[in-house]
């Protein structure tokens, strides 16, 4: 069993990076909040792995951090929480902010993810809340993503960001409008900023 990967950056996307070490590639999807963590990294960098092996596929999960791969694996084992389901929350919302609405029970947060229903996000909440670990005194609650505005123009980094989001399961349609929204809020907005950004508006 793989516990991390540690080498340089091949392929980097919204969805997957490829890590090379030992002179293979290993190709992992990624949160999109993973992928911000990655795109500001330079040279070697390690990727803690969740493995699925499986009669006719064998898939590695990467994350930057220890506490993403945590709450990753407490996510699939709530009953009707699949693995492209918990990459899409991991991508919507940061550990941090996961952990408040888990807290709060704000399930309507949970809701607005692609595959998720009201019984799956209170099962979530309900099933989560006592492995939580409480907030300490003083730290920074969840946080809102900007709303956006009106249509803007495609832009290299609108495409990208529109194929991350494919790739993520989203309809071309509402994706598209969504990442219109933010890059018209702000056009200089990152590639994984303006996915995040999206999913919150979906």
């Amino acid at each position: 069993m793989l516990e991390y990967i540690s080498g340089p950056i091949a392929t980097l996307t919204p969805a997957y990076a490829v890590i090379e070490a030992g002179g293979l590639g290993y190709m992992a999807t990624i949160s999109v909040n993973s992928f911000n963590d990655l795109s500001n990294s330079q040279g070697a960098v390690k990727l803690y792995v969740h493995e699925v092996i499986r009669d006719d596929a064998h898939l590695l999960y990467g994350f930057t951090s220890e506490a993403e791969r945590e709450m990753f694996r407490l996510l699939i084992g709530v009953s009707g929480v699949g693995s492209t389901t918990a990459i899409l929350i991991l991508s919507g919302l940061s550990v941090a902010q996961l952990e408040e609405v888990i807290r709060s029970g704000e399930h309507a947060r949970l809701k607005s993810v692609k595959g998720i229903g009201t019984k799956t996000a209170q099962r979530i909440i309900v099933d989560l809340k006592d492995r939580i670990k409480p907030a300490l005194p003083g730290a920074p609650g969840s946080e809102t993503a900007p709303a956006g505005a009106a249509p803007a123009g495609r832009t290299a980094d609108f495409d990208d960001a529109l194929a991350a989001m494919l790739a993520l399961g989203f309809p071309k349609p509402a994706a598209t409008k969504a990442l219109l929204r933010v890059f018209d809020s702000d056009p200089a907005v990152k590639v994984g900023d303006a996915v995040k950004k999206a999913i919150a508006l979906m």
